[in-house]
């Protein structure tokens, strides 16, 4: 994030993006990686190693862009200032957050997953 000043208001919207994409490496990425073709099963089974890594991390960022938005946003209040990208923002962070939820299930309901997926 070295292009984006601590004080930006973009910083929250990329944090959210970085968050997912941390959460999504193990899982979701390498299955949307290997559904289109990009990639074979060898990424998903090194990524999946991995997962240990990436979901608390994912997590973690996830919650580290919450608290930027909000701190972010009460100091516009508190000066009166205007919140540029406020809505962009909001939806990156609901984006992202349906990224780490779906990431989580994949870890925590793999069985449900499965069967979820071999219905499709």
């Amino acid at each position: 994030m070295a292009g984006v000043p601590l004080n930006s208001d973009r910083l929250p919207g990329v944090t959210g993006v970085v968050a997912a994409l941390l959460a999504a490496s193990c899982c979701i990425l390498p299955l949307a990686l290997i559904a289109t073709g990009i990639a074979g099963a060898g990424l998903m089974m090194t990524m999946m190693r991995l997962e240990w890594v990436t979901l608390p991390l994912g997590v973690v960022g996830l919650a580290g862009a919450y608290g930027a938005y909000w701190s972010h946003e009460r100091r516009c209040q508190t000066a009166g200032c205007r919140f540029v990208g406020r809505r962009t923002t909001q939806v990156i962070l609901i984006l992202a957050t349906l990224v780490v939820i779906v990431a989580l299930l994949f870890r925590v309901f793999p069985s449900w997953i499965a069967d979820l997926l071999q219905r499709l």
